[in-house]
């Protein structure tokens, strides 16, 4: 009796997941974050963005990738990093939840319009992609001394 209860076949599964976005959406729900530290679900990889009078930091949380698996672009002050995670799937196993992201992603993001986009360094440390943006000089404050 249990045993067909646990046998539904996967694309029924995606068909209520669809369903579930689908009024998400129309109610309201999936459209916008619940609060300022959420995001949509199913975003990947999270990011942190932070800013200086020097600079933009740009951090996205992507453990398990290569470095060189990383596409970034800027241009007109839109940062663009897109990539592909893969992960190992088990055809001899029934998963019933898989929460961990597989597949491509892309996420671009909304820069000040003073970044200087020939000065930009990304870094891969410890999972984490940190992209550092400098400001344009001409954009800094400058005190004007009177005399």
């Amino acid at each position: 009796m249990f045993k067909s209860l646990f046998n539904v076949e996967s694309s029924l599964l995606d068909e209520f997941r669809r369903m579930e976005q689908e009024m998400d959406e129309f109610f309201g729900r999936g459209s916008w974050p619940a609060g300022i530290r959420s995001v949509e679900r199913g975003t990947y990889p999270p990011i942190n963005v932070g800013s200086t009078p020097e600079k933009v930091d740009v951090y996205l949380f992507a453990a398990g990738l290569s470095p060189t698996g990383f596409d970034i672009f800027i241009q007109q002050n839109l940062l663009t990093v897109s990539g592909e995670r893969k992960m190992p799937v088990n055809e001899n196993v029934n998963y019933y939840r898989r929460e961990r992201f597989n597949g491509e992603f892309r996420r671009v993001i909304a820069l000040p319009d003073d970044v200087d986009s020939d000065r930009v360094e990304a870094r891969y440390r410890d999972g984490i992609l940190h992209i550092t943006v400098q400001r344009r000089e001409v954009a800094k404050p400058r005190q004007i001394e009177v005399k």
